[in-house]
């Protein structure tokens, strides 16, 4: 599979599309599309969903996404990493952004792999769609200031994204029970991903009142693949996006991420990505 990666911390542009004769890539970055004009199908992680005039979404770090176009499509699309949300004048900023963007991750990880992102609300829309124009200018003009205005534009869009996720996968208790058990297992996992003791069969059978025979059949039904794979592989995801887009120790991702030490992470990381957390790091920077 090919990658794409950004070599500036912010990108923004309005481009047409006529066909798309890419395969599907996995991109290294966050990015916010809004449709101005076409229609088609977009796909992110073997997963297709419609997209026409005036869809948002978002793409996130290591999502593999492309297009199948039917009619001429307009984009506004804007592409930023997590080195651009960071980009404060003090560390009191720093901080609260990595544990907002931290906060936000599992939920734009379960939404481009198992469902759409919808912006339900038409005054959620029309916000982002005010936020998208203004930001165009700002990009174009570059005034005084302008990098400071677009990282709060692209930290309120992101903001009004969240709130439409978390109200479509139930974030409320009432909503959660309505949702599908595969769903609130998943949701469990990213939220749990850095303590391993709640993520044994055991635990996890006795939290979602499952028999302990049966957790692994299910996710495997559901989900497509192994618990324990899919465990790993998010780990991996997370690790990668940390090595990419942090200035974290391996130390310290590998006690954020519950591993058992930097050896542990080290090995874990070379068998599923053909290469050790330093030469990954390094081929990033």
């Amino acid at each position: 599979m090919e990658h794409k990666v950004l070599h500036q911390p912010f990108e923004l542009y309005v481009s047409d599309m006529e066909c798309w004769n890419e395969r599907p890539l996995i991109y290294h970055f966050f990015e916010i599309v809004r449709i101005l004009e076409g229609n088609g199908m977009r796909e992110v992680n073997r997963n297709k969903f419609p997209y026409h005039k005036g869809s948002i979404f978002l793409f996130t770090p290591l999502d593999c996404r492309g297009f199948d176009i039917e009619t001429p499509t307009r984009f506004c699309s804007i592409r930023f990493s997590e080195v651009f949300l960071k980009q404060c004048k003090n560390a009191q900023d720093r901080e609260r952004i990595t544990q907002w963007l931290k906060q936000l991750e599992h939920i734009f990880s379960h939404h481009n792999r198992f469902q759409e992102l919808l912006v339900k609300n038409p005054g959620d829309c029309d916000m982002i769609a005010t936020l998208m124009s203004s930001m165009v200018d700002e990009y174009e003009q570059k005034q005084s200031y302008h990098e400071e205005n677009l990282q709060h534009f692209v930290t309120l869009i992101l903001n009004i994204l969240a709130r439409n996720v978390a109200n479509n996968t139930g974030s409320t208790a009432t909503g959660l029970e309505s949702e599908p058990l595969i769903n609130r297992m998943l949701l469990y996992i990213h939220q749990h991903i850095n303590l391993p003791e709640k993520l044994k069969i055991e635990h996890l059978a006795s939290h979602f009142n499952l028999s302990a025979n049966y957790v692994g059949e299910y996710f495997r039904k559901f989900a497509g693949e192994s618990l324990q794979h899919y465990i790993t592989q998010y780990k991996i995801k997370l690790v990668q996006q940390r090595l990419a887009y942090s200035t974290l120790t391996i130390s310290q991702i590998a006690g954020e991420l519950g591993f058992t030490d930097e050896s542990h992470l080290s090995r874990q990381f070379r068998k599923y990505s053909g290469v050790s957390p330093v030469e990954y790091r390094k081929s990033k920077k």
